[in-house]
């Protein structure tokens, strides 16, 4: 059996193992398996909750509420990636960004994506259909050496063409109308982008318009922002989620100078398409 020790829970949330060892006695929470020598293991989701119990703590919350709080978002169907990693990671500090530097990210992670042949699990969310049309040449080149590829947008139909990324149909209602986003989980790397629209950009031209954004290499933030764009995917497509179920429960890790070497290209790309005009759009 996979997991993590409690040890490694204690270096993933910053809660000591007495205390993880207290809330478990008293609240049975988390709940992690055990091992025939009586040893814990965790799962990637026990570490998303206590992280969440310690950021509804940081608010002020009882110690008892803050569980429930943590279980409730949890088992609630997600709906949008960016809050979900807000909630899950409320230490990630967004940024604004112009559509015009997003592109640029978003085209940088995509090159990185395709020069690395690592067989990822992608999504991308596109807000709308015609968006992705104007991408789609491009995202078929990614799905070819991908495992799995999933395109969100207000597409009419649920699509799987065998040639290309499953297209997700998002209803107007949804928060994901709203959002960018980009997610990148490979074996030995991994990379992520959420980003929100700002309201009350009506008179901003197209490339000016604003987004609140995340993006990281973080192997645990990555893993995150997947399993989030799975469950959303899974609503519709439960086959998908089963699909990638067994990448998606093992620990997120990678060498640490590797996702700084990431994080490296991935921010030279960008520079050289928002510094050359040729590349822009």
């Amino acid at each position: 059996m996979r997991g993590l020790s409690i040890g490694e829970a204690v270096e993933r949330t910053g809660v000591g193992q007495a205390t993880l060892r207290v809330w478990e006695a008293r609240y049975g929470f988390p709940a992690p398996e055990r091992l025939p020598s009586g040893h814990r293991r965790y799962s990637e989701r026990d570490i998303d909750l206590v992280r969440r119990v310690v950021a509804g703590r940081g608010t002020g919350a009882g110690l008892a509420d803050a569980i429930e709080r943590a279980i409730r978002e949890v088992a609630a169907p997600a709906r949008s990636l960016y809050a979900g990693l807000r909630q899950a990671r409320p230490d990630l500090a967004p940024c604004r960004l112009t559509k015009r530097t997003l592109r640029a990210l978003s085209r940088a992670i995509e090159d990185e994506s395709l020069s690395r042949a690592e067989l990822p699990l992608l999504f991308g969310s596109f807000q709308r259909e015609r968006h992705y049309r104007g991408a789609e040449p491009r995202w078929r080149e990614l799905a070819r050496g991908a495992e799995l590829t999933v395109a969100f947008a207000d597409f009419q139909l649920m699509r799987s063409p065998t040639d290309g990324p499953i297209e997700i149909p998002v209803d107007a209602g949804c928060p994901l109308t709203r959002e960018w986003a980009i997610v990148c989980d490979a074996p030995d790397h991994g990379v992520c982008l959420a980003a929100w629209e700002v309201p009350g950009a009506a008179d901003a031209t197209d490339d000016d318009r604003v987004f609140e954004s995340i993006w990281s290499v973080e192997p645990a933030v990555v893993r995150t922002a997947a399993r989030i764009c799975a469950e959303i995917a899974g609503a519709q497509q439960p086959a998908l989620v089963r699909a990638a179920s067994r990448r998606l429960e093992r620990p997120a890790t990678a060498v640490a100078a590797r996702q700084l070497t990431l994080a490296a290209a991935i921010t030279n790309r960008t520079l050289s398409y928002v510094g050359d005009p040729r590349r822009r759009r």
